[in-house]
Parts: C-alpha cells; structure tokens; sequence
C-alpha cells in the first residue's frame, strides 16, 4: 500500500535541513483516516509504531466518531482536513504520506506541499489539532455555538493558522537556498488572494459559511496575505505566543459579535 517516494533534490535539501529521518512514502488509495490495519502496514517501512492516545474528556460529549477514535487507542494516521499530504510522528522515524489526489496538481505545488510538511515534522508540533488544545476543545466548543462537524473544522482551522506563524518565516527565506519552492508557495498565495479580501462580503450573502470562511483565512496565514476582519486577529504575535487560549479568546469574541 505504500511505496517509498523519490525525493527531488530541492524537496531532499528540505529534509535534510529539517525532518532528516523522516521517511516520504506514495500511498497507493486516497483516504481521511487510514483503517488500523492499513496503517499499520507502516510498520514495514520504519522502526517502530507508537499509537497516541488522548484523554477521553478532553472531549465534547458529541465529538465527531472519528475523533473519538482519534484519541482512543487505536492507531489512527490521517484526519479530515489533512489535505493531500498527511504526516504523523506515531511511527519512529516520522512519516509523511503523499495521497493519490495529488495526481494532476501542478508539480511546484506539490513540491511546496511535501517540503511544507517535512518544516512541519521538523517544529515539533502536534499532528493534529487535538494536541494543541487539549482540554481547551470542549471550551472551543462553547465558544462557538456550532455543530460538532463545524467545531471540528473550526479548530483544525485554527490550528493550521497557529502553525503557519511558525512555518512562512522558513518558507520566506528560501529565496536564496529554493528559489523553486519559493516561487510555488509565493504563487499558491497569489491563487488565494481573490478569496480571501472577499471572505466579509461571502460570509455576509451566505456564500460561505463562518467554518469555510476560517479554513481559507488561516491557510492564507502561511503565505502573509492581509487579511480581514475578524481574521486579521488571528495573524498575530499574540497568537503565535499564547496558542490555544488566544484562539478561544478570538472564538468568544467573534462568535459573540456575529450574534449581535
């Protein structure tokens, strides 16, 4: 199911600076979430496997199932809102997993995708947004009054927001080193501009949804884009610096304003 993925010399440059253990593999069938058998198939390619698990009330009582089996004890890799390259760092070395949907997507962009998710392995951070507010979740959930499918793309909104203030400073500075990744991940932002200054007026006729209109501001966090009300916000030092609690603060207040 998986195959080890040849890396060009860019994208191997950008491994080696760092994530320089982590192994690239081609997965064979698109998927959200691997099922436990077909993950552990990774077990073949690397070390060792370690499932995480998650305290259960961290939880809202109406978690979405897949996060409830998120945090259990099976070995889940890959959760909705991924995108086309998931990462995890439950096997020993960490893997990054490229999916089928990739396929017909300009080549830079899928260059700048594969070194984007290596930067992320190599920061340390959670895979999954679940590590970055623990119990906070259920107090996220609050503050935004939404479905549990809409608290749940919220926060991986949110969380890809917070990790890109860390990310676009690395891709900024490959002028000099990866000009071709550079070049990919300055015109992805180029795509998102439109968008994005239009998100107030979408929201407001009903075009997009307040879960939607977070997913494309806070992507458009990783490529400095200027952005609008109340999203501006979340393009901050403070919120690179306090993480969650920032976010839930954000949360209850914008929440609070669109009900007015």
């Amino acid at each position: 199911m998986f195959t080890a993925r040849e890396l060009s010399s860019p994208v191997a440059a950008i491994r080696e600076e760092h994530a320089p253990d982590a192994v690239v593999v081609d997965c064979e069938r698109d998927f959200e979430t691997l099922a436990p058998a077909q993950a552990e198939d990774l077990g073949l390619l690397v070390d060792a496997l370690e499932p995480a698990t998650y305290p259960a009330e961290w939880l809202p009582e109406d978690a979405p199932e897949l996060l409830v089996r998120y945090a259990g004890s099976d070995f889940t890799v890959g959760m909705p809102g991924d995108g086309s390259i998931a990462w995890t760092r439950q096997t020993v070395p960490p893997t990054v997993i490229i999916k089928p949907r990739v396929e017909g997507s300009p080549e830079p962009f899928i260059e700048f995708l594969l070194a984007e998710a290596l930067v992320e392995v190599g920061l340390d951070v959670p895979e999954h947004f679940l590590g970055f507010f623990e119990a906070e979740y259920r107090d996220l959930e609050r503050a935004t009054a939404l479905d549990p499918a809409g608290t749940y793309q919220v926060a991986a909104a949110l969380y890809d927001g917070w990790k890109a203030l860390h990310t676009r400073e690395v891709f900024a500075g490959w002028d000099d080193d990866h000009p071709e990744l550079a070049d990919a991940w300055r015109d992805a932002g180029t795509r998102l501009e439109d968008r994005v200054s239009g998100l107030p007026g979408a929201v407001a006729r009903g075009e997009t949804d307040f879960a939607d209109a977070t997913e494309l501001a806070c992507a458009a966090i990783k490529h400095g884009l200027e952005l609008p009300a109340p999203f501006a916000a979340l393009d901050t030092d403070a919120y690179r610096d306090h993480g969650p609690d920032y976010a839930i603060t954000w949360a209850e207040k914008t929440f609070a304003a669109l009900e007015d």
